[in-house]
């Protein structure tokens, strides 16, 4: 079994120092006066952790150690520093830091497949076009969440609102979620593509930005450039794509060469660690949201997708993920940004409670997990409770529209604010309720 270091809070003062941060810790003792006045003041950032394929709940955070074989599977469980919250044996990072977490059990919607889960949980609403294998995104479709944070924030949004790294996601075609849909380009994501841990990764477009006299040839460049969907059309990307190239301080947040050695192997010398410390830099020079994705393609071998051989898969994909996530939780609330930044971890769904012939699990979008963490959460919480072979929600069920509600809530903005289409036709934000319960 891997386990990481993880650092303490004087090691990540000292790590901070030595970049030149200066930056501190709230003590043990002020915890519960910070989480009361961040659960009063709206975040400034959130970050979504997406694990594109569907990680099993049953062998990570709510594992049913009294069910039969076929159900429970091979993972032992351990304690967590909340009593009686056990949770998956690959997972001691996490589990350390269950004290600093809310963990959301009762998790459902109605996609079973990955294009149309993923538009659910991407854009907390349930596709227009159904549940269809290879559902694609409808360009006058709702926005991703991303994307309608950008755009409700209106002018209190940063110049770089939404950033998705370190790639689209593809099942054959896009897949859907990831476009600003009836906000058009304006509003879009800044895609990074590229591989933070990789020596030589570097934003493309801005290449030759410190050029300022040779504009009309940047913007050309831009014209050409695989921006994501209608942006590379939309004169309003156009300009705003030049105010951040033109911007020092934006080129900046994406250097990661300005990080410690140390703090760079605390979050894993891999794409999602590197991923991670990549959004910890952008939240904390003020970007508003951050998605990072966790697998680029569908497959067994390629993301999340268990549908055989998952104990041994798995085996590979969980340390990973535990060690970035606790990795950034723990860097935040040392930089003093957990307060004003909300984490959401999860995927588009599930795995069924019963182990398959070929020792994996499929699909299952009717009862699976997520994780968030700072933004004025009650660390220690558990939303909702599934049944005895974790088939389906027993308590307090959530669905994404309810997650979307309280990404929302949390930056101030209400949930009820009308979107309208090419038809005037009038959309809520999200049709979901806050989870307020999770919240001091």
């Amino acid at each position: 079994m891997h386990r990481h270091h993880l650092l303490g809070r004087r090691e990540f003062l000292e790590t901070a120092a030595a970049a030149g941060l200066g930056l501190g810790l709230i003590p043990d003792t002020a915890h519960a006066a910070q989480l009361a006045a961040a659960s009063r003041a709206p975040i400034r950032s959130c970050i979504v952790i997406f694990y594109y394929g569907g990680p099993s709940h049953l062998d990570t955070l709510d594992p049913k150690p009294n069910a039969p074989a076929e159900v429970r599977g091979e993972y032992r469980t351990i304690a967590t520093s909340v009593p009686g919250v056990r949770i998956g044996e690959h997972l001691p990072c996490t589990a350390r830091l269950m004290n600093r977490l809310a963990l959301v059990r009762s998790l459902h919607h109605p996609m079973r497949n990955h294009n149309s889960a993923a538009a659910e949980v991407l854009t907390g609403r349930t596709p227009a076009g159904g549940d269809q294998e290879l559902l694609i995104d409808d360009p006058r479709g709702l926005p991703t969440l991303g994307s309608a944070v950008s755009y409700a924030l209106g002018p209190r949004a940063h110049v770089l609102p939404y950033v998705a790294l370190p790639y689209t996601l593809y099942n054959v075609v896009q897949l859907p979620g990831q476009s600003p849909g009836m906000l058009g380009g304006p509003h879009d994501r800044f895609q990074v593509d590229g591989d933070p841990n990789a020596t030589d990764f570097h934003i493309a477009a801005f290449d030759g930005s410190t050029d300022l006299a040779g504009r009309e040839a940047l913007l050309h460049r831009l014209d050409h450039a695989s921006l994501p969907g209608r942006a590379a059309r939309a004169d309003a990307y156009r300009e705003r794509a030049f105010r951040l190239i033109a911007s020092p301080e934006v080129r900046g947040l994406f250097d990661l060469s300005q990080e410690p050695r140390r703090l760079r192997e605390r979050y894993g010398r891999h794409r999602l660690g590197q991923s991670l410390l990549l959004a910890r830099r952008l939240v904390e020079g003020g970007v508003n949201f951050v998605a990072a994705f966790d697998g680029q393609t569908n497959g067994q071998d390629a993301n999340w997708d268990s549908h055989e051989k998952l104990f041994t898969r798995h085996r590979q994909l969980i340390p990973p993920s535990d060690q970035a996530f606790s990795a950034l939780i723990e860097d935040l609330e040392a930089r003093g940004l957990l307060a004003s930044t909300l984490v959401l971890a999860m995927g588009e769904f599930g795995r069924t409670p019963k182990i398959n012939r070929s020792a994996g699990r499929d699909h299952w979008p009717d009862c699976y997990s997520a994780l968030l963490a700072g933004g004025g959460v009650r660390g220690g919480m558990v939303l909702g409770t599934s049944d005895k072979i974790g088939a389906y929600a027993a308590t307090d069920p959530v669905t994404p529209g309810d997650l979307a509600a309280t990404i929302f809530s949390r930056f101030g903005i209400d949930p009820a604010t009308e979107l309208r289409d090419q038809t005037d036709r009038p959309y809520r934000l999200a049709e979901g309720q806050p989870l307020t319960a999770l919240f001091a």
